[in-house]
């Protein structure tokens, strides 16, 4: 029996030492133990900005830690979109983002900085909204059908802004649906552009509704048309671009959260806990009345055939409208 006593010792011996990194593992602290940086494409004030902010809120009442909203606008949500690709894949780091960075840049631009599949793992969809066509209130024109009219007799001469590929894309699918020629003014957000138009440079263009929207009500921007199939409960009175007279006009947007890839799932599946319970938050909801979008959550998987399938819409769209890759 003597005999075996060494090679139990030394079994022994093994099983403790294996056992150590389950030990360590179980005291290592839950997540988050860190602040969380939202890293998004666009600047502060636009509808991204407005809901990382408050899903962000949320996130701190819950855990306790601070979310620190990182604007990096420019270049059509890239600069951010690669920012988070190559940051670590701990949970800390996370964009929040729209069709433009994973569906609409892909079929806009020759070469991307990032992969918008392989370099992320998704998270869950945030929401859903859609956009409203908007001129000077001073401008000349009070109906779309007034843009049409104007646009066919001065081709090339009207102007629309964009700050995002959903506001380009928008006012390209107009052109080619209504066969009219404007020139594009690319900005690097909708806000940017916002205050162009309201200074007169640029004649139109069609914004997300919680940055069109409240310029409309205070006065200084009038409202032409809705970009979606329905019209918007912040703006019932106005007609969808499809009644106005572009027959079978639909462009929306939506919004989604990502993570570097690599990231371990138990923290994917945490974070995605933590974000749909945000968008039921007071202020999310706040949110969301207030630009007439409304929550769209899924799971990692589901958000992943949704953007496959969005990919491949917008990749139509943009092929209709003529729009070749930069």
């Amino acid at each position: 029996m003597k005999k075996y006593r060494p090679l139990l010792a030394a079994t022994l011996a093994l099983s403790a030492f294996a056992g150590l990194p389950l030990a360590a593992q179980a005291q290592a602290p839950a997540w988050p133990a860190k602040p969380i940086t939202f890293i998004v494409p666009f600047a502060a004030g636009s509808a991204t900005d407005q809901l990382a902010r408050a899903l962000g809120q949320s996130i701190t009442v819950d855990t306790k830690q601070a979310v620190v909203v990182d604007n990096k606008a420019g270049a059509s949500g890239m600069l951010a979109a690669q920012s988070v690709a190559r940051a670590a894949p701990d949970g800390y780091t996370v964009l929040i983002t729209t069709n433009t960075t994973h569906a609409a840049n892909e079929h806009l631009y020759k070469k991307l900085p990032y992969d918008p599949v392989k370099d992320f793992v998704p998270v869950t969809g945030l929401g859903k909204g859609g956009q409203v066509m908007v001129v000077n209130a001073a401008s000349p024109y009070k109906t779309v059908a007034d843009v049409l009219a104007a646009a066919k007799q001065q081709p090339g001469k009207l102007s629309f802004g964009s700050g995002s590929s959903s506001s380009r894309v928008a006012g390209e699918l107009f052109k080619q649906m209504a066969h009219v020629d404007l020139l594009h003014v690319p900005y690097k957000s909708n806000p940017l552009a916002i205050t162009d138009l309201l200074g007169g440079q640029i004649d139109l263009m069609i914004t997300d509704t919680s940055t069109g929207v409240p310029q409309v009500k205070a006065g200084k921007l009038r409202a032409l048309g809705i970009s979606t199939a329905q019209r918007s409960p912040l703006l019932p009175e106005v007609p969808t671009i499809d009644e106005a007279g572009v027959k079978g006009y639909d462009m929306g947007y939506w919004f989604a959260a990502y993570v570097p890839a690599g990231t371990p799932a138990a923290v994917v599946q945490r974070l995605r806990e933590l974000l749909v319970a945000g968008t039921g938050s007071a202020a999310a909801k706040s949110f969301f009345d207030a630009s007439g979008s409304v929550p769209f959550t899924t799971t990692p998987e589901g958000l992943a055939t949704f953007q496959a399938t969005e990919t491949q819409k917008w990749g139509r769209v943009i092929k209709a409208a003529g729009i070749d890759p930069e």
